[in-house]
């Protein structure tokens, strides 16, 4: 259904009002809780972009501007040799002058529904997708490559920050958080997880104080400093839908959506936060605006009151960036030493309320024992919804067009962060094998009582159970090799041993010591040293990615399909 503009227009002012509505409702504290040291490097100027550098960004770039684009990005990307100079012109005159284009600084707004099944004239089901010029998005790698750069030479950036950053992921980020509950638990403590949300927080930024956070934290200044404060000034925005536009509205907070710098801006205004929660020595990890808090609990209630009084501090240090907590999506789950059920075991006083057994963290629903049967049952439930869909449009595509399919619908859903499920029991696991099964027959046609091994095999499909140790393996060559967050390598130590062995040069990692097995033996720490000191040496040391995870593959294969 085609909407008249002003419905248009309506939507546009109604989401700025939000956000005004969000900022004004914030009570500002009278003091700042967070304590960042100020950033001794210094970032002056921009160095001027290569011809060379322009073409290799736009080879990579994905063809998605504007529908204000002068020239689509499609051609923009065929005619770049008759244009690539007067290109790099702009580019490199707007990083000399500290000035961004105003026209580098619009954006269109086109709102899709959520699910296709959704009220279309309710407008909370539309999703906003804000589309920014192609030739702003080029201009913007070039100062994300350079900024990246000096961010890292510098170790700037959270390190316990996963959102939006090379090499991380939220399975990285769960992997830890992860690994250190279960190695709390082993030694005998209760932990408890918070996990907070924020509301319209890329929406309800301060321009002055991330202009300040930029100026002070990160060591920016001169012609860079001016850049990114031309860059924030005077944004706009409009919406079109349905073959209309609406008109033109300021964007005065925020930073920008749909753009290249947004997110890593994002994570630079939350560097203070990392502060407050090793002020009050608790861990944490954040994935862009979504952050873990967790802590072991002693029972003389001493634990709970440092955490509720840094949780003050949290709310007080976001009151003063102008982000709020959306304390409706905010869940506590605890964990303990050994299976429980029933009432907590410890009294979290005001955090009792947001209490729960199961919780969803990054897409994964984790329970307080870490038996995973809700997200175990999610998965099931949704892959055999995808595989009876799947089963229709068969017929309609070819054999290895299929295959993507089902690898896309399927393959993906079981592999999301399978490297939690390390240590599950049988039953378990079987359930996850019978998905697989599932779309293996499918995929070949096969009837339901037909022998999965020999279909897997020439699928070249691993089993679930290999799966799992594939990726564990995988993340352990990565975090060796300096391909992984740092927070994952910290927890592997290469085996030294006291007098000369010739176990010295197998590279072997050390095991850390656990006791429970449902626990301690669970975690990334015991669990990947295991099952990487059973490799061959030959695996071990692959002198590339590629080969590793061909020669790991290989092995597998053999121990699952032609066993000794």
């Amino acid at each position: 259904m085609i909407l008249p503009e002003p419905s248009h227009r309506g939507c546009l002012f109604i989401r700025l009002a939000v956000v005004s509505n969000i900022r004004a409702d914030i009570t500002l504290p009278s003091s700042d809780p967070s304590t960042c040291v100020l950033c001794p490097a210094v970032f002056r100027e921009f160095e001027p972009a290569s011809l060379q550098f322009l073409n290799e960004l736009v080879s990579q770039s994905k063809p998605s501007g504007s529908p204000l684009d002068s020239i689509p990005p499609k051609f923009f990307k065929e005619v770049l040799p008759s244009i690539a100079q007067t290109v790099l012109s702009i580019i490199n005159s707007s990083l000399a002058a500290g000035v961004v284009p105003s026209t580098f600084k619009h954006a269109m707004v086109q709102p899709i529904l959520k699910k296709p099944s959704l009220d279309s004239a309710v407008l909370a089901n539309f999703r906003p997708i804000s589309k920014m010029p192609y030739i702003s998005k080029l201009l913007e790698k070039v100062v994300y490559s350079q900024l990246e750069d000096f961010l890292n030479q510098h170790k700037i950036p959270e390190v316990f920050q996963s959102g939006f950053r090379p090499l991380h992921s939220t399975e990285s980020a769960l992997l830890r958080v992860s690994n250190d509950i279960l190695l709390a638990s082993d030694a005998g403590d209760y932990v408890v997880l918070v996990l907070l949300d924020l509301t319209a927080a890329f929406d309800t930024v301060d321009h002055s104080i991330l202009i300040s956070r930029l100026q002070n934290l990160v060591g920016i200044q001169g012609t860079a400093l001016d850049w990114f404060k031309s860059y924030l000034a005077e944004r706009t925005m409009c919406v079109s839908l349905g073959g209309y536009e609406s008109t033109t509205a300021r964007v005065p907070y925020g930073v920008p959506q749909g753009s290249v710098l947004g997110p890593l801006l994002f994570s630079l205004y939350l560097l203070p936060l990392g502060s407050i929660l090793r002020k009050h020595g608790i861990s944490f990890h954040l994935y862009a605006d979504d952050s873990q808090i967790y802590l072991p609990l002693k029972k003389d209630n001493l634990s709970v009151t440092r955490l509720l009084s840094c949780l003050h501090d949290i709310k007080d240090w976001l009151a003063l960036s102008f982000l709020s907590l959306n304390e409706k999506k905010t869940e506590v789950v605890i964990f303990g030493p050994n299976d429980f059920s029933g009432p907590s075991p410890i009294d979290l006083g005001s955090l009792t309320d947001f209490l729960k057994s199961t919780v969803s963290n990054l897409g994964v629903k984790l329970d307080s024992n870490f038996r995973m049967d809700q997200q175990i049952s999610s998965v099931v439930k949704l892959s055999f919804l995808s595989l009876r869909q799947l089963a229709k449009v068969k017929p309609f595509l070819t054999p290895a067009h299929f295959e993507t399919v089902i690898h896309a619908f399927i393959t993906s859903r079981l592999d999301y962060c399978n490297s939690l499920y390390l240590g599950l029991s049988q039953s378990s696991l079987l359930r996850l094998q019978r998905v697989q099964n599932a779309a293996a027959r499918l995929m070949v046609g096969a009837r339901k009582r037909d022998h999965i091994t020999p279909i897997l095999a020439s699928l070249h499909w691993l089993p679930v159970h290999f799966r799992i140790h594939f990726k564990i393996l995988l993340l352990v060559f990565k975090s060796l090799h300096g391909l992984a967050p740092l927070y994952l390598s910290e927890l592997l130590t290469p085996y030294s041993p006291a007098r000369c062995l010739r176990s010295a040069d197998q590279m072997l990692l050390e095991v850390p010591r656990s006791r429970r097995k449902l626990r301690g033996d669970r975690a990334f720490a015991v669990a990947a040293p295991k099952l990487w000191n059973t490799l061959p040496l030959a695996i071990r040391e692959a002198p590339s990615l590629t080969i590793f995870k061909t020669r790991l593959k290989t092995h597998f294969y053999a121990l699952a399909f032609n066993p000794i």
